[in-house]
Order: structure tokens, then C-alpha cells, then sequence
């Protein structure tokens, strides 16, 4: 099963590259309206270090505005995609930093590695690996970052335990990602997958706080709160008015967050 699971999404992100048509966060089904890019994403234009090149428009948050990240701090960004996050953490971290992206999908890393070339950055690396399986020793890492990517984890348990392992004593993370609160039908769930995969994979806010618990991290913080309102014709597409207005009286909900916590 979890092996499906990643080839669906490495071949989903794949696509992205190839096709040259980056669209709204985790891959959605469609992008024809402007209204699809940005009900999952925040805009990057105002932070230092960013390259448009490397912005495919996947994710749901802005974590390097939260990762207290300091001149000559070794960052890690999981799941980098082209490189967006890593870039900018890169102006944080300065010259004397290193920024580390991590990405399962070969694609990303080319694309991501022609973004540095062209950029010139020479501590600024890309590798092929699995956020279950990083391929870094213990206590290597001062800051951990994410955009919209641990939902699509199968065996997120076992990621934060990696990510608190690669993190030095002291260290911490900031991570972007998608839960939900109250209970989505199963018919509201695909409907919201098909617009953002990420979705599908999304764990209630508790029980994703208690993952992060439960791998030992500490001092767990909120740093923002975003309600996702998904467009009642969106839905429409897929499910039924008498299932939207279940919907809109359950008081279920998406929200994207950005989550802080120390190891």
C-alpha cells in the first residue's frame, strides 16, 4: 500500500515537471482558473531569495517566515520540490549556512539542481531520498523545514521520528502542512483531493500534533492558522447539494497550519 501510494504521488509530481504547468498546492486537477493557485498557496514575492524558476506554486504556507533560521545554520527542507523553500532559507542561513533539500522524485531533484547551477550557490545541495529514510546522520541538522509535503507521507510516524533524528540537540522544525478539524464524509474528502491531493492524506489538527508528540518533539507551537474555503462550485463538481450542505452545517473544516516544535 505504501508503496502505491508513492508511486502515485512521484508520478503525479513527475507530470508537474514535465508538463511545465505548475498549478495549486499538492497537485490539483485543475488549472484553468487564477482562483485554483491560491486558495491553497501563499505568494513568495516578498521574501528574500526567491527565484520564480524554482516556484511551482505546491504549497500551502510560507515556513521559512516561521524557522527562525540563523547565519550559518545547516537547514533541511523536506520534500524541496524545485527548490523554492531552499532558496530562501539559503538568504537566511548566508554564506557560511547550508540548506539541504530532500526529495523523493527525480524529476524535482533535476530540476532543483538546475536551479542552483543557474543561481551559482555553492552551499545549496539537493538530494534523492525518502523523508522515512533521510539520507543524513544523526544530529546533523539545526533547521527543519516543510511546504505541504508530510501529508503526503504514508508512514508519518516513522518521518517525524527521522526528522528529530537528523535534527542536532536543540534544533527545530517548521512545517507548513494541511489538517482538518471535525470529520470530512468520504464523498467531501475526494471531492477536496481532486482539487489538492494533499487532502487525502490529511490527518485531523489533534491527532497531527500528537504524531509530532509522540517522535519526542517539544515546546509544539502554532504559528498560523489559515481557514481553506473551498468554493462551493468546486465542490459541486463532485458531490451533490444535499452533501454540500451537510458539509457547510457540520462545521468540518480545512485549515492550513505552520507548525514549530524543538527537538
Amino acid at each position: 500500500m505504501e508503496k502505491d501510494i508513492k508511486k502515485i504521488v512521484k508520478d503525479k509530481y513527475t507530470r508537474i515537471v514535465e508538463s511545465q504547468q505548475p498549478s495549486g498546492c499538492c497537485e490539483p486537477s485543475s488549472c484553468c482558473e487564477p482562483s485554483v493557485e491560491t486558495v491553497f498557496s501563499e505568494g513568495y514575492d516578498h521574501l528574500e531569495g526567491y527565484n520564480p524558476d524554482a516556484d511551482l506554486n505546491l504549497g500551502c504556507g510560507l515556513p521559512t517566515e516561521y524557522a527562525r533560521i540563523q547565519p550559518g545554520d545547516t537547514v533541511l527542507d523536506l520534500g524541496a520540490g524545485a527548490g523554492n523553500d531552499v532558496f530562501v532559507a539559503r538568504s537566511l542561513a548566508g554564506e557560511s549556512g547550508r540548506v539541504i533539500g530532500v526529495d523523493m522524485t527525480e524529476a524535482m531533484i533535476a530540476r532543483a539542481e538546475q536551479n542552483r547551477q543557474k543561481l551559482g550557490f555553492d552551499n545549496v545541495e539537493f538530494l534523492l531520498g525518502e523523508i522515512e529514510d533521510l539520507p543524513l546522520p544523526d544530529d546533523s541538522v539545526d533547521v527543519a523545514i516543510s511546504n505541504c509535503v508530510m501529508n503526503l507521507v504514508p508512514d508519518k510516524q516513522r518521518a517525524y521520528a527521522e526528522v528529530y533524528r537528523v535534527l542536532r540537540p536543540g534544533g527545530h522544525f517548521s512545517i507548513s502542512d494541511i489538517v482538518t478539524i471535525g470529520e470530512l464524509t468520504p464523498e467531501v474528502r475526494e471531492a477536496a483531493a481532486l482539487y489538492a491531493g494533499c487532502v487525502s492524506g490529511a490527518l485531523q489538527k489533534e491527532a497531527y500534533l500528537a504524531a509530532i508528540a509522540d517522535a519526542g518533539f517539544q515546546h509544539i507551537k502554532i504559528d498560523k492558522e489559515r481557514l481553506i474555503d473551498l468554493p462551493d462550485e468546486l465542490l459541486l463538481e463532485h458531490i451533490d447539494t444535499a452533501e454540500l450542505k451537510a458539509f457547510r452545517e457540520s462545521g468540518s473544516s480545512i485549515y492550513s497550519i505552520n507548525v514549530y516544535a524543538e527537538k
